[in-house]
């Protein structure tokens, strides 16, 4: 899937049907004068249902088409005859998704289950026929009730990406070349900052025939928690992962000192990521020999605060370990 095709939050206008009027028709028939009420109810308009579908990952559906509007009810007419109900409109959506009610930023639900329905906007329920209203003082009404108007929404799609493990750490830090490595993905792949703008996920295959999913989310900078470049766009793809890999260059100026401003980006964004299972790689550590690994190991081991490891997804170092430790992780 190309970049430009991985849509994760629209704005959409959506209407349900008005209910359809009942009917004043009063009973006329050859050789019966005065036949009495029979005027049938009208018909309950379309609902807008929310449907999850695990086949789909991106909300592509919904780029170009931004209004959906669901059938009106049909009238009532004689003979107590009920009007057709209105079509109902199904909009799909991909495991993930959470809708929002644009005017408030009130999150409404969210789908998380393949086949799972919502109702988002309720159809207006029909008229009552005149038939409801006779009675031994007003045998013949004359009127019936009208339909009830569907309901008209501003609404926000947004998905927030389900997957096993999410990818954490800063733009160039070689999250896109170990999906590529550990995956079947194709992530676009460059030596410079923000090359992914997008979250990529790949299904990784494990031993015995086990797999599991892993993202790599578009790198984080100081700042993202306010939402500095694209970082809310970025930190809500991580809400959802069950395990958090973060990622730091061999290279880098100082490892704890990157980890401790990444872990404070998503606690200034949501301090409850704070409680899933986290681990360090040490990527691109095929420019360390030996005994330079060693003399980092022996200081890592003493500041830093969770597990890592040391890989190189271009030599394939390490990868193997990594996998298993996150298949642990994920089934602790």
């Amino acid at each position: 899937m190309t970049e430009g095709n991985f849509v994760d939050y629209v704005k959409l206008h959506i209407a349900s049907g008005n209910g359809g009027k009942g009917s004043a028709h009063l009973h006329r028939e050859k050789y019966i004068a005065k036949g009495g009420p029979d005027g049938g109810d009208g018909g309950r308009g379309g609902h807008v249902i929310m449907k999850g579908n695990k086949n789909l990952w991106t909300l592509y559906n919904y780029k170009f088409k931004r209004h959906f509007k669901a059938g009106h009810g049909e009238h009532g007419g004689k003979q107590r005859s009920t009007g057709a109900d209105g079509e109902d409109i199904y909009m799909e959506v991909p495991l993930g998704t959470v809708i929002r009610d644009k005017e408030t930023n009130q999150i409404l639900f969210e789908i998380t289950d393949d086949g799972e329905e919502k109702i988002i906007a309720q159809g207006g329920m029909g008229g009552r026929g005149n038939w409801h209203f006779k009675s031994p003082t007003n045998q013949t009404p004359r009127y019936a009730q009208p339909g009830i108007p569907g309901e008209e929404k501003e609404i926000i799609l947004e998905l927030k990406v389900l997957a096993d493990v999410g990818l954490v750490g800063f733009p160039n830090a070689g999250k896109s070349t170990l999906l590529s490595v550990v995956t079947a993905a194709k992530p676009k792949i460059a030596d410079y900052e923000f090359t992914t703008l997008k979250p990529n996920l790949g299904i990784v295959q494990h031993r015995d025939y086990q797999t599991f999913v892993i993202a790599d989310i578009p790198g984080i900078i100081e700042g993202a928690a306010e939402g500095k470049g694209l970082g809310h766009y970025f930190l809500r793809h991580i809400e959802r992962n069950s395990v958090l890999l973060f990622l730091i260059p061999a290279d880098a100026g100082d490892i704890k000192e990157q980890y401790d401003i990444l872990l404070n980006e998503l606690r200034r964004y949501n301090p409850e990521m704070l409680d899933k299972q986290r681990m360090i790689a040490i990527s691109k550590s095929d420019m360390l020999d030996e005994e330079l690994k060693a003399e980092m190991k022996t200081e890592l081991d003493a500041i830093l605060p969770i597990d890592y490891m040391f890989i190189s997804s271009v030599a394939h170092q390490g990868l193997q370990t990594l996998k298993d430790k996150l298949w642990g992780m994920l089934n602790n």
